[in-house]
């Protein structure tokens, strides 16, 4: 599975760190490419509508707290970013939520806490049951 990776600058540093760290997964880095100064809606749209558009079944991305980032991601039909901040966060996104895209903070995580939330993320299957139908209502209904 290619995984899509985005950061804004706020988060580069960390997006960087995971690639490395998980050197052998294989990666697709959307952006952005330095600490330069850029919008993070602009990221967190380019992962997500690339995660809607089914070039890619999962996503990371990363802000300087992920919050920002995950409110762009979550903008998107069938996209479900989850902000994450430790081990458990990162396995009930995945049991109960079936979250496709996991959202960390670059100035809130050290790199220690961040590789394992990604791990437990990528490794943690959807319990399906009695969460499908909360999932599905994600999707199909709205605020409007």
């Amino acid at each position: 599975m290619k995984i899509a990776i985005a950061s804004d600058h706020g988060g580069y540093e960390l997006k960087e760190k995971i690639k490395e760290h998980f050197a052998n997964w294989e990666w697709e880095d959307l952006g952005t490419y330095s600490t330069g100064s850029v919008d993070y809606p602009d990221y967190g749209f380019k992962l997500a509508k690339a995660i809607e558009q089914k070039k890619y079944e999962k996503g990371i991305i990363i802000c300087g707290t992920g919050i920002g980032i995950s409110i762009a991601a979550n903008r998107c039909k069938n996209v479900r970013a989850a902000l994450c901040h430790n081990a458990y966060t990162a396995e009930m996104a995945r049991r109960h939520n079936d979250a496709n895209v996991l959202a960390l903070g670059g100035r809130v995580l050290d790199p220690k806490t961040a590789f394992e939330i990604v791990e437990i993320f990528f490794r943690t299957p959807f319990d399906g049951g009695r969460h499908e139908r909360r999932v599905q209502k994600l999707s199909s209904e709205s605020c409007r």
